[in-house]
């Protein structure tokens, strides 16, 4: 049975919109009779409202800034991120070397970290994007690492019998058969870049989704600042999505099951 996009995606999300609709739909009635404080936890028909009314100012400073910090942050931690990683791969000294100091970096609390990171580089951009960049970083190393290490002991013999040498292995092996779990990092990344960009803006500066928020509970303006939060999470999920349709088309060219 052929089933229409349309189908085949109420199938598959139907259920999950159900409860999204059903829990905003408590929320709202909760809300209205008064059994929490709106200033508390705002109705979302206000949050809306609220976002219609902030649509300039969210969405044409606030939101780019954060979107900058998310983007600058996330390229450099794939760069650098996927460098170290195939490096580790490829020396197994530059692996004991490093592989416990990056493992150590994600034992110590971001929020601990951050402060010193705007210490160094002040309220600027390159503040920012180096607390996205420490956020960002350790998933796309473990993806890259973790994934060229998998199998296909099978093909490297095949191909050393044909004279292939270390560089050919990488290229035509290891790397194809890596990049599920390199994708895995990057979605992983992707979604903790916003994470990092947020709580480098809750510690200064004038501009950003993250600022805003803090901005406005501080001023008890708890519609704004939920407008914020519902900007940032839907500025996540549209960045985690945008990767998940990039892996589809990828494997999808190469004819690949994970298609």
């Amino acid at each position: 049975m052929i089933l229409t996009p349309l189908k085949r995606y109420l199938r598959d999300y139907g259920l999950a919109l159900l409860l999204l609709l059903f829990l905003l739909v408590c929320w709202e009635t909760v809300v209205r009779l008064k059994w929490i404080p709106s200033f508390i936890l705002p109705a979302p028909t206000s949050i809306w409202n609220a976002l219609v009314e902030n649509r300039r100012l969210l969405f044409g400073q606030h939101l780019p800034a954060t979107l900058q910090e998310v983007i600058m942050g996330f390229i450099l931690s794939v760069v650098l991120g996927s460098l170290l990683g195939t490096g580790m791969h490829l020396s197994r000294r530059l692996e004991k070397a490093l592989y416990p100091f990056i493992i150590i970096s994600q034992t110590i609390p971001l929020i601990a970290l951050s402060p010193i990171f705007i210490f160094w580089f002040g309220y600027s951009l390159a503040g920012k994007v180096a607390v996205v960049f420490l956020t960002a970083f350790f998933p796309v190393v473990v993806g890259s690492f973790d994934g060229l290490r998998k199998g296909g002991e099978g093909y490297r013999e095949l191909l050393l019998t044909m004279g292939a040498n270390r560089w050919h292995l990488l290229t035509k092996i290891q790397i194809p058969l890596a990049l599920p779990s390199f994708f895995s990092g990057l979605k992983l990344s992707i979604v903790y870049c916003v994470i990092g960009a947020t709580i480098g803006e809750w510690l200064g500066g004038s501009k950003g989704l993250g600022y805003f928020s803090r901005r406005m509970a501080g001023n008890l303006q708890s519609d704004e600042m939920f407008a914020a939060v519902f900007l940032l999470s839907a500025l996540g999920l549209v960045l985690f999505l945008i990767l998940v349709l990039l892996e589809k088309i990828l494997f999808m060219k190469r004819g690949s099951s994970n298609s």
